[in-house]
């Protein structure tokens, strides 16, 4: 069995090139975090399950809460997923359409976890920071972990950077019992 990962690789690789031809990345950005929040409720999912509801009608139902912000060719889209029984991967394939718009737009994702909470000045300087060490533009979320101590823990896809008290705390005590 393919994983969720490997399965909604392809439904988000046309998804961006779709979004990419029609010069819609944020719109179609929008209309896929919308539609994962739809197709991640218990009621979708039941009726999902529901071999008495049709694809025709399931299509129906999430264009109609979608309203306006679907247009055509993501609604198109939506029909595809739910005919290949794709759905429930929505937030997968939403996931994985971020990352490819970010590195289209040469931006990366970085999770910041403080110990304390950042203000603006500071979360800017990190930013900047950030931008140059990695030559990107940088779309930061920082959540504050107060286990950490103090300082920071930053990771930005495959890299971490552990500027934390706890973290040099227990790189200490690993010199010490080696």
């Amino acid at each position: 069995m393919l994983n969720r990962t490997t399965l909604a690789r392809p439904y988000a690789r046309a998804a961006f090139e779709a979004a990419r031809d029609a010069d819609a990345l944020p719109r179609w950005s929008e209309a896929l975090e919308l539609a994962s929040e739809i197709a991640a409720t218990e009621e979708l999912h039941y009726l999902s399950g529901d071999p008495r509801v049709g694809g025709d009608r399931l299509l129906e139902l999430i264009t109609d809460i979608g309203g306006d912000r679907f247009d055509e060719s993501f609604t198109n889209f939506l029909k595809v997923v739910i005919i290949n029984g794709r759905l429930a991967l929505l937030p997968e394939i939403a996931a994985q359409y971020e990352q490819y718009r970010r590195e289209a737009e040469e931006r990366i994702r970085v999770e910041v976890y403080s110990a304390r909470p950042m203000d603006d000045e500071e979360s800017n300087k990190l930013a900047e920071r950030l931008k140059a060490r990695f030559g990107r533009e940088v779309d930061m979320h920082v959540e504050v972990d107060e286990s950490l101590i103090g300082g920071a823990v930053i990771r930005a896809g495959d890299k971490v950077i552990d500027g934390s008290v706890r973290g040099r705390l227990e790189q200490l005590g690993r010199r010490i019992n080696a």
